[in-house]
């Protein structure tokens, strides 16, 4: 991954690599926290990684949904979307996206989420959720942890075309509204949301950004079908705990009543392998698809998918487990 991020920063403007790295990890992942104690003399010559959340995968690990794609190559989104439907794999489309959402719907061949920000202009917020509804979303993502946008994450974005930028909220925007104005963050967001956007889109709703087991338990008793710990990629509280701390917690908190995803410096197989054995559902990541899009496109994302659903074969078959579901939190100890 070393070498990629170093072709992606050659191939793009520095302002753009820098808005992308934002936030990003500085040293160890985090992930390199927990040692494996793998099983043995376990029959492991058919490895099987295929999953179902919200829609059948090849692969439990998936693409998180990160903004204006098309910042970073031409083909945007529907590149993404494209690739990841070819390999089998979730993909989230950001509501900060660069693409219509019909268009990448129609570059999805396979199930795709919708990232849902709940606005200041609460009304703009429901038609973008009822368009990803009616051209196919299989679940809505809604990402808790944006009140505001972080200090870390939201300031200094790179020279952006409004034509990119509000390519899904133009057409939603009341006569002579100050566009960035109403698709800022609600501050007002609540749980109670939960509900109502699940029986807007009549789509079960992951609940992104949670770090906290009582937080977790307290959006699933709201109606939340999954939860997403997440920290924005570093991009919003700072000095927050990383993903791969808070993940045992939530999903022991969760159990089986709802869905635990979890993203956060995922570079490789072995991080992979240590997030589904903690609990994880499925694993996402953000920042290596960018990488991969901004070095050759679909092809690049391509790629990215690949080389980490291989690196889980051979790491799960290693660790002496043939399916996902014998991944368990026995195969992992905290150094």
């Amino acid at each position: 991954m070393i070498e990629l991020a170093q072709r992606a920063e050659r191939e793009l403007p520095p302002e753009v690599w820098a808005y992308l790295m934002r936030g990003a990890t500085v040293g160890e992942s985090p992930w390199e926290r927990w040692r494996f104690a793998p099983r043995v003399l376990r029959d492991v010559r058919s490895i099987d990684t295929t999953t179902k959340v919200f829609g059948a995968w090849r692969s439990p690990i998936g693409i998180a949904p990160t903004a204006f794609h098309r910042l970073v190559h031409p083909g945007g989104e529907a590149a993404v979307a494209r690739a990841a439907a070819e390999c089998g794999a979730p993909f989230v489309l950001s509501m900060r996206a660069t693409t219509r959402i019909e268009d990448v719907a129609a570059a999805a061949t396979g199930p795709w989420w919708q990232q849902v920000y709940l606005m200041r202009d609460r009304g703009i917020t429901d038609e973008l959720v009822r368009r990803a509804a009616a051209a196919g979303a299989t679940a809505l993502v809604l990402t808790g942890d944006t009140p505001y946008v972080g200090r870390s994450g939201g300031r200094g974005l790179p020279p952006l075309d409004d034509d990119l930028a509000l390519v899904n909220v133009a057409q939603h925007l009341p006569p002579g509204a100050d566009a960035w104005a109403a698709i800022e963050q609600d501050a007002g967001a609540c749980v109670e949301d939960i509900g109502r956007l699940a029986d807007l889109a009549g789509l079960p709703v992951v609940v992104k950004g949670v770090l906290r087991a009582d937080e977790a338990r307290r959006c699933v008793d709201a109606g939340a079908a999954g939860i997403w710990v997440s920290d924005h990629g570093g991009r919003q509280l700072g000095r927050t705990v990383a993903p791969a701390q808070a993940l045992p917690r939530v999903a022991a908190a969760v159990g089986a009543e709802a869905t635990v995803l979890v993203d956060g410096d995922v570079r490789d197989g072995l991080d992979a392998l240590a997030a589904l054995a903690l609990g994880a559902d499925a694993v996402f990541v953000g920042r290596p698809i960018l990488w991969g899009l901004a070095v050759s496109g679909a092809d690049g994302v391509r790629s990215v998918l690949n080389d980490l659903h291989d690196e889980l074969r051979h790491v799960m078959g290693l660790a002496g487990a043939s399916r996902i579901a014998e991944l368990s939190d026995d195969l992992v100890v905290a150094r």
